[in-house]
């Protein structure tokens, strides 16, 4: 029989938010430099540290694909006032 707090449900760390993830990847770091580990606590601890990292590096892909779609619809029209040198070529 196992015991009812083996069935909480915690979220997957893919499924987590870039701060939770940020913040528990912290902690892994905190734990893992403060030592007194065995092996395998330290090999888990690891393992769980690459999975949090791999979702705070989703996250932040993820935004930056947005920021330069946002960036994209913002620039100028190529064939506008702009000579192509960074110039405008209109008198004042």
């Amino acid at each position: 029989m196992s015991d009812a707090s083996d069935t909480t449900e915690t979220p997957r760390d893919e499924d987590l938010s870039y701060e939770r993830a940020r913040d528990e990847l912290t902690n892994v770091v905190r734990q893992l430099e403060s030592g007194g580990l065995t092996l395998e606590q330290t090999m888990q601890l690891w393992e769980r540290g690459e999975r949090l990292a791999t979702t705070c590096e989703s996250w932040l892909e993820g935004a930056r694909a947005r920021l330069a779609a946002a960036l994209a619809e913002q620039e100028p029209e190529a064939d506008g006032p702009d000579n192509g040198n960074g110039t405008d070529d209109r008198p004042f």
